[in-house]
């Protein structure tokens, strides 16, 4: 029989609270700011628009620029991680990343409809990728502090609901307030590309404002006297890490192939959300409008199946939650695929039902995780979470390519994004649960 986990050392952090929980999740509902207006439905968008040049260089060019912020995040995530935990001031790197991001989203309204700020707009983006992934090893790994082993599921299931609905009022408020009318609120017009840009500036208020409750009301964490360490440099950081991953690999092995699976399938996961609006404009005839609509739907879909799923995973555990989820994606971008000829009325019921179940397997993957890893060893495992996630961060993209490009129908590329979460499925399968304790 296994060792179970200890999840968090009582004696050197304080018992959870209601209010650490609520201002936990007051993140990702402020997180929404960077994750559904800059890289997903506006700035991105934007930026890749016919005003910077010809549309089909600049989406490389955001290609490449995301790529490199990708291999800066594989390369420093785990380490950053590593020494927030032994330095007790994982909240504090939390608060300093995320307002870099802050900082990053305000500067965006300086990017003009212009050529000539497409760099910089294409800087701003990567940069903010970059600090965006930093925070969120900590914030993850700040789920163990707001939780205990029996409500780890509740509660990363309702942060992750706070951020889709976080997204949903926030894309409500932009979009109807300046960027579908000719003159939205306080006069402003899209000339100059001023509609979006003053998004930024509202989209920076907002993750700064719902990012202070966990930094105000939840503690700092407190290294474990078991998991203390002498400091180390930055660089000999990284012969700490070698010897961390080895030890990962000798004393929890199982630990090692979910972090593999799961890389894949959340890569599955993001491609649902990142190819989602490409298909609804160019397999199921959406118009711009219609595409944040269906996004704002989407949104409340996803955030509801979330909290509900949270509860599930404290009672039947997370595997079964991730396989379900991922059956159900297979199953339904099947759907969307063979029946693509039927218009709409397709995306609107097989589609929707995809989001139904991304937001269920995105946060039992989480807790997956988070029960595995012992007092101390949080944002450097939660490093690693980031960093396979990011080496596979390819494979959506490639897979959609590739079908797109052998058989010269952009809904093959739905075909490939299933494949990719067939493969995360696949991978997943023989993963045991329960694991050895983590030495």
């Amino acid at each position: 029989m296994t060792e179970p986990l200890v999840i968090a050392d009582n004696d050197a952090n304080p018992v959870p609270e209601r209010g650490h929980v609520v201002a936990w999740a007051f993140w990702d509902w402020g997180s929404a700011a960077f994750n559904a207006v800059v890289t997903t439905f506006v700035f991105t968008v934007y930026i890749t628009g016919s005003a910077f040049g010809d549309k089909d260089v600049i989406s490389a060019q955001l290609g490449w620029a995301l790529a490199i912020a990708g291999f800066l995040i594989a390369v420093l995530a785990p380490v950053t991680g590593q020494r927030s935990d032994t330095s007790g001031r994982r909240k504090f790197w939390l608060g300093v990343n995320t307002f870099i991001v802050v900082a990053l989203t305000a500067a965006m309204f300086f990017v003009e409809a212009s050529p000539a700020f497409l760099l910089l707009g294409l800087f701003l983006v990567a940069a903010g990728n970059v600090f965006f992934e930093f925070a969120g090893v900590n914030y993850n790994a700040m789920l163990a502090q707001v939780s205990t082993p029996r409500t780890i599921g509740k509660v990363s299931g309702f942060g992750w609901g706070m951020g889709y609905l976080g997204g949903i009022v926030l894309l409500l408020i932009v979009y109807f307030g300046f960027i579908k009318p000719e003159v939205g609120l306080f006069g402003v017009t899209s000339e100059n590309g001023l509609a979006v840009r003053v998004t930024m500036l509202i989209s920076a208020a907002w993750f700064g404002l719902f990012a202070l409750p966990v930094l105000l009301r939840v503690p700092e964490y407190r290294t474990p006297p078991a998991a203390r360490r002498d400091r180390v440099g930055f660089f000999r950081s990284y012969a700490v890490l070698g010897h961390d991953i080895a030890r990962l690999w000798r004393t929890s092995r199982q630990t090692v192939y979910f972090l593999i699976a799961s890389a894949v399938f959340r890569d599955g996961l993001a491609g649902v959300f990142t190819f989602g609006g490409v298909l609804a404009a160019s397999v199921f005839g959406f118009s711009p409008g219609e595409v944040i609509i269906f996004a704002i739907v989407a949104n409340v879909v996803a955030g509801i199946a979330t909290v509900i799923s949270g509860s599930l995973d404290d009672r039947l555990g997370s595997k079964p939650i991730i396989v379900t989820a991922l059956v159900g994606l297979i199953v339904c971008g099947g759907l969307v695929f063979f029946l693509h000829d039927g218009g709409q009325i397709v995306f609107w019921t097989a589609g929707l039902a995809l989001t139904l179940f991304v937001g269920p397997a995105q946060s039992a993957s989480r807790t997956f995780l988070a029960r595995l890893i012992p007092a101390g060893r949080e944002g450097e495992v939660f490093g690693l979470y980031a960093t396979t996630g990011r080496a596979a961060s390819f494979l959506a993209p490639t897979a959609f390519a590739l079908m797109v490009t052998i058989f010269g129908e952009t809904y093959w590329g739905i075909l490939g994004i299933v494949l990719v979460l067939l493969l995360g499925l696949l991978l997943l399968l023989p993963v045991v649960a329960k694991q050895q304790k983590i030495a």
